[in-house]
């Protein structure tokens, strides 16, 4: 069984996705809070298919779970940063526990390229951004190196299908 890399338990291998499983992760990634009765009408299936469907792209770990799309401006995060950082070779998985802690760090990727770890992050203001870099992430002994990029604008697009 493959691990989820979080630490958790072992996924299943994964199993292909037919057409109305893609359907299906494409309503519930626009409106993570539409009823079964509504997936299942919108797929053309049964409830109880809908129902198994959905069950399974979670055991499967298709689905990580469901939340709400934020405006981080409105919620009091008006800034908003990406940060790459260059990291001790071999550090990733204790960068990232520490990462994970981080007040408002919404995103952590390990990346190929001229740096190692993308992170995004939103902060009340660029005060705030300012302490994370210089204060936390730089207080970090693997972490060589950071460079931030403000946000000026974002738009979250919707899953193709």
């Amino acid at each position: 069984m493959a691990d989820k890399g979080d630490g958790s338990r072992p996924l299943p291998p994964p199993r292909p996705l037919d057409a109305i499983d893609r359907d299906i992760l494409q309503i519930l990634h626009t409106d993570g809070r539409a009823s079964i009765r509504s997936v299942a009408e919108r797929v053309h299936v049964s409830r109880a298919n809908a129902y198994a469907r959905i069950n399974r792209l979670i055991e499967d770990g298709v689905i990580r779970g469901f939340g709400a799309r934020v405006n981080y401006e409105r919620a009091g995060q008006g800034a908003s940063a990406y940060i790459t950082l260059k990291i001790v070779q071999n550090t990733w998985r204790t960068v990232r526990e520490q990462l994970r802690t981080l007040p408002g760090a919404a995103h952590i990727a390990l990346v190929s390229g001229d740096f190692d770890v993308l992170l995004l992050v939103h902060t009340p203001d660029t005060r705030a951004l300012r302490e994370l870099v210089l204060t936390r992430l730089q207080s970090i002994p693997e972490v060589l190196s950071t460079r931030t990029l403000l946000v000026f604008e974002e738009d979250e697009l919707d899953m193709e299908s």
